[in-house]
């Protein structure tokens, strides 16, 4: 209420009092500010006003109603030009008198607008009076608007928000004046440009401009106040001079930037490499590196060329060791010459290579390391040259020279690979006597060596080894053990990979439930096989035929052909078709409950398949035809078992053997155990038994 009661009174007092102001730059300011101003704060704004930090800005007015304002940079309005003062002046009397008007507007709603217009005058008459005493200046200087004696506090506050708001605006308008200059320089648009040409586009791109504009503009803001405190610098020097101009003639005035304190740093990756220590290590790597590796070879011409030229069109079996000793006689080669001579062979007769080079490890110009002997055991182990890379250990330590880590390393990756679990082994063991940790690769090596050997059980102690290092295994290996179980009927095992597979992360797929079928199937808890057949369908995988064959088997284990039929019609429905494995489990399940024709459909389905029996289905007819004293049939079977006898192995063998002796086909019989023991195999005391049986029972059946 104080606002509006000292408005209207001083209004009523102070309006038939005024009087324009003889063509003056005052009086049009104020007369121009009266009207509506287009471009400036909507009500919008106005209504919420924000008070502008308190950053150094000031207006200061001549006269002539000079306004200048600067910000934090300075920026200071040329006081030589009266039009662009002027322009200033309006333009803060116009946005002031628009923001006032709408505030007016708000507290006194039945006031007509030339009532309100009376208002502003008194407004603008006291703000172009502090103006001109400078007063303006003090007052939007302060965080808190100092009292008047003409207004009252809270009209004062306004008058002072308004005054801060329309500095601001002006401002920022300047501001983004000179930000579209800079948008314009040729910099700016030749950096957009290759943005542009490498793929940059949209919102982007404009963030970028921008940005580079502002840089632009920064920079340059810079060099002006760099240039402008050049010219204070010599200006100010000037009257010193002129000043004292006998004791300050030896002493010209001097430009120059604060200096620098401290050294320079500077860090790369974070590592500190301004100290000096860094440079005693750079020279140490050099002094190091000379010593090791000379900067280039000798020349080599006349009958030395000849000599290389022929050791490089040796050919495999030939031996070099002749022309060697000619080559060092004539060139007397450092360790950089031997070096040159290698790469060449390596790239132009790689078959001589490794000869030359286990001859170049004795010789004493080129300073032969364990690096050397790695290298060249590192060749033969890809290569499997297991012979080979135990004759040069021998040889390294005939020399002095004691295999290290990465040797051991390479050790242990030729002795898995080859099967040799045993050396593989060792070699692990001596990388534990280093004190050396193996890692993700070593231990793969050395896990895959126990699986292909049959010992997944010493796999999976090293699988936990790793998991006990925080090594996590990979999905391969997990699978590979997983594998090894389910092949050996291990359900246990198979059961403590799953799980481990389980808490690592890894997804599920159709292999590992095949898997965890095949262990539960061969172990003959078909209850656990069936569970994770059946959560593998719930997972979106349809079951192969291979995982359907081994489903099968476990009911077949069980004899619960009525699971299994039903098992079939349940997955035909879905869509599934029975393929050759399927067929050969059926097939051998049949055929031992001597379901002659039930079994020949089958073959029939097979035939239809357009592929070839397993060896399975030839055994499982052999049986299945001898027990049911089929002889033509039977002798046919084993007619193809026989041209097929390399694949066949001692469980094979022995199921034929008591097949034909229950059969009465005791020659057969007979036959099939010489194979069986020719190829190495031992029949067990049960088929002894069974065979020798047989052949007293055939001796007392009477004849018919």
């Amino acid at each position: 209420m104080n606002l509006k009661h000292l408005i209207f009174r001083k209004s009523i007092n102070h309006i038939s009092k005024l009087s324009p102001k003889p063509a003056s730059t005052i009086s049009a300011a104020i007369s121009t500010s009266l009207h509506p101003v287009s471009g400036v704060q909507s009500s919008a704004y106005i209504k919420n006003p924000k008070p502008i930090s308190p950053f150094i800005r000031c207006i200061h007015l001549t006269r002539e109603t000079k306004l200048s304002y600067a910000s934090v940079e300075a920026n200071v309005v040329s006081s030589d030009s009266e039009d662009e003062d002027d322009g200033t002046t309006k333009e803060f009397l116009s946005r002031f008198v628009w923001i006032m008007r709408g505030k007016l507007s708000e507290v006194y709603t039945d006031c007509d607008k030339e009532t309100i217009n009376g208002m502003l005058l008194v407004i603008v008459e006291k703000v172009v009076e502090e103006m001109e005493k400078g007063g303006i200046q003090r007052m939007v200087g302060l965080k808190v608007a100092m009292p008047s004696q003409d207004f009252s506090e809270d009209l004062w506050k306004t008058v002072w928000e308004a005054s801060n708001m329309v500095l601001e605006d002006m401002e920022k308008a300047r501001k983004k004046e000179r930000m579209k200059q800079f948008l314009q320089a040729e910099e700016v648009k030749e950096m957009c440009r290759f943005a542009g040409e490498v793929g940059i586009r949209g919102d982007l791109l404009r963030e970028l401009r921008f940005k580079w504009a502002k840089e632009k503009m920064e920079e340059n803001d810079f060099y002006e106040s760099l240039q402008r405190f050049r010219s204070g610098k010599q200006e100010k020097g000037g009257n010193v001079l002129k000043e004292q101009a006998v004791a300050a003639e030896d002493t010209p005035a001097v430009d120059s930037l604060p200096k620098r304190k401290g050294k320079i740093k500077y860090k790369i990756y974070g590592l500190d490499l301004s100290d000096p220590k860094w440079a005693e290590v750079a020279d140490k790597i050099h002094e190091k590196e000379e010593m090791l590796w000379p900067l280039e070879p000798k020349p080599i011409s006349g009958k030395c060329k000849l000599v290389m030229d022929k050791i490089l069109s040796l050919k495999k079996e030939d031996d070099p060791s002749q022309l060697l000793a000619e080559w060092i006689q004539l060139l007397q080669p450092t360790r950089v010459d031997w070096i040159t001579l290698l790469d060449k062979l390596e790239q132009q007769n790689p078959g001589i290579h490794l000869k030359v080079m286990e001859l170049v490890l004795g010789e004493e110009s080129f300073q032969t390391n364990v690096r050397d002997y790695t290298k060249l055991i590192d060749a033969y182990a890809k290569e499997d040259r297991v012979e080979d890379v135990e004759r040069i250990l021998r040889k390294m330590v005939e020399n002095g020279i004691m295999p290290d880590s990465l040797t051991i390393t390479v050790l242990v990756h030729m002795y898995s690979k080859v099967g040799n679990v045993a050396r593989a082994n060792d070699a692990f063991e001596s990388l534990r006597n280093y004190g050396f940790q193996p890692d993700t690769k070593i231990y793969n090596s050395m896990m895959m060596a126990y699986i292909n050997a049959g010992e997944p059980r010493q796999g999976e102690q090293l699988l936990r080894e790793m998991e006990t290092r925080d090594i996590k295994p990979s999905e391969e290996i997990y699978m590979a053990l997983l594998r090894s179980y389910s092949r050996r009927g291990d359900a246990v095992g198979a059961g403590r990979i799953a799980n481990s597979m389980q808490f690592a992360g890894f997804q599920h797929n159709l292999e590992y439930f095949a898997l965890l079928v095949e262990a539960y199937g061969q172990a003959g808890d078909y209850d656990q096989a069936r569970s994770n057949f059946d959560n593998m369908i719930k997972l979106g995988h349809k079951p192969d035929d291979k995982c359907t064959a081994n489903m099968i088997a476990a009911y077949e284990k069980k004899n619960l052909l009525d699971k299994a039929l039903n098992l079939l019609m349940e997955l035909e429905k879905d869509g599934f078709e029975p393929g050759i494995e399927t067929y050969t489990v059926l097939v051998d399940w049949l055929g031992r409950l001597q379901l002659v024709d039930e079994t020949e459909k089958l073959l029939d389905k097979i035939a239809e398949l357009g592929e070839v029996p397993p060896l399975k289905v030839h055994i499982s007819l052999c049986d299945m035809y001898s027990r049911a004293r089929s002889e033509k049939k039977a002798l046919q079977a084993v007619g193809v078992l026989e041209a097929r006898k390399d694949e066949l192995g001692p469980n094979e063998f022995e199921r034929i053997i008591t097949a034909l002796c229950a059969g009465g086909f005791v020659q057969d019989a007979q036959r099939i155990l010489q194979l069986m023991e020719a190829k190495g195999f031992a029949a067990s005391e049960q088929v002894k038994f069974s065979l020798s049986a047989s052949q007293v029972f055939s001796q007392k059946r009477p004849k018919t």
